[in-house]
């Protein structure tokens, strides 16, 4: 970048960017206040039960659908944090483009990932075929 600062409708560029970032940061952080309450409730709740009784919680549709809206909603927090320690750390772009792509891969994954397991466990489908992942 060159010496004298860009303007873009009389702002700063660097003035400018991240602003949609911090807006979605601050509402996903009001939406995982309660969520995460709810889950250290249910967790609490669940400590020390039998797999019937967790299976039971997990059948319950509002408690799979909360459980996979808070998983969804703080994997995506975590991404966008990852993303802001990226570009505040790591300097060449490729790099940085590089690693925020593997960033939202991982983290794309494992949102994936545990929706799909809660699905599972909700529909009461919880164990892998035998010889999977052994």
């Amino acid at each position: 970048m060159s010496g004298y600062a860009q303007y873009k409708n009389r702002v700063k560029i660097s003035e400018r960017h991240g602003a949609g970032e911090w807006v979605i940061e601050r509402v996903s952080l009001l939406i995982l206040m309660p969520l995460g309450v709810w889950t250290a409730s249910s967790a609490f709740t669940l400590a020390g039960a039998d797999y019937e009784t967790a299976t039971a919680w997990f059948a319950s549709t509002l408690n799979a659908v909360l459980l996979g809206v808070t998983a969804v909603v703080f994997l995506g927090y975590i991404s966008l944090a990852w993303k802001v320690i990226i570009e505040d750390y790591i300097h060449r772009p490729r790099n940085k483009a590089l690693l925020i792509g593997l960033s939202n891969l991982i983290f794309l994954v494992l949102a994936a990932a545990s929706v799909f397991f809660i699905t599972r466990l909700a529909l009461g489908s919880a164990p892998l075929p035998a010889g999977f992942g052994a």
